[in-house]
């Protein structure tokens, strides 16, 4: 009897052997497919690690550039407002002159004359040939627009 049960201990631990062998197979292919994956992120990092550095030169030069339009804007700024000030100046200088030449021709000119009536007769004319070129202009309009 012990020898029966030394084969059913040594099959055992045959088993047990066999299982062990076939469990550490299977873990050293998951370790190779892990160092695989580790050899594919450190590439991915340093990719990584790469467009970051020329990201942050790319900030860099667009702070600059910032910078710079912010300079030229401000001196274009105080320039217009400089000549800004200076037309306003000018228009109120002008508005001044202008009020003067103003007061100056109203000062220089004569006391009106009454007109004269003109006879009936005449003012008849007048309208009857103002009436006559009104109708020869509404003619001439309505003919340069049937023709276009």
């Amino acid at each position: 009897m012990s020898n029966g049960i030394a084969l059913v201990i040594e099959s055992l631990v045959a088993v047990l052997l066999v299982m062990t062998i076939g469990y550490c197979w299977l873990l050293n292919k998951r370790l190779l497919k892990l160092r695989s994956d580790e050899s594919v992120l450190r590439a991915t990092i340093a990719e990584l690690v790469t467009a970051t550095d020329i990201a942050g030169r790319a900030i860099s030069g667009l702070k600059q550039a910032v910078h710079d339009c912010d300079t030229a804007l401000g001196e274009r700024l105080g320039r217009a407002e400089d000549i800004s000030r200076h037309i306003t100046e000018q228009t109120a200088i002008g508005e001044d002159v202008v009020r003067r030449i103003a007061l100056l021709a109203t000062a220089a000119r004569p006391a009106p004359l009454k007109p004269e009536q003109p006879p009936a007769n005449t003012q008849t004319q007048r309208s009857s040939s103002t009436l006559a070129a009104a109708q020869a202009f509404v003619r001439r309009n309505q003919e340069r627009h049937s023709a276009a």
